[in-house]
């Protein structure tokens, strides 16, 4: 079974080479990447928050959010 990681990211610089590096660059066989822009699906702001994302570029794995570099605080993307 795959371990699922979501990728949120606001479409910044800093998110670009983040995915890039870190997001395609996880094993596929054993996880299951689902990339987010928040800039795009602001509807999803406040599951980022509720997975414990301060700020993009972030990724969570088994329910454990890890902070890349910082792009944007998520209070940028609510409005």
């Amino acid at each position: 079974m795959k371990t699922k990681a979501t990728f949120y990211h606001a479409g910044c610089p800093v998110c670009v080479a983040a995915e890039q590096t870190v997001a395609q660059g996880l094993d596929p066989n054993r996880y299951d990447v689902e990339l987010v822009h928040l800039g795009d699906s602001k509807d999803r702001v406040s599951e980022a928050e509720s997975a414990g994302v301060q700020s993009v570029p972030a990724i969570v794995i088994d329910g454990n959010a890890f902070h890349i570099n910082f792009g944007a605080d998520l209070s940028v993307l609510k409005g």
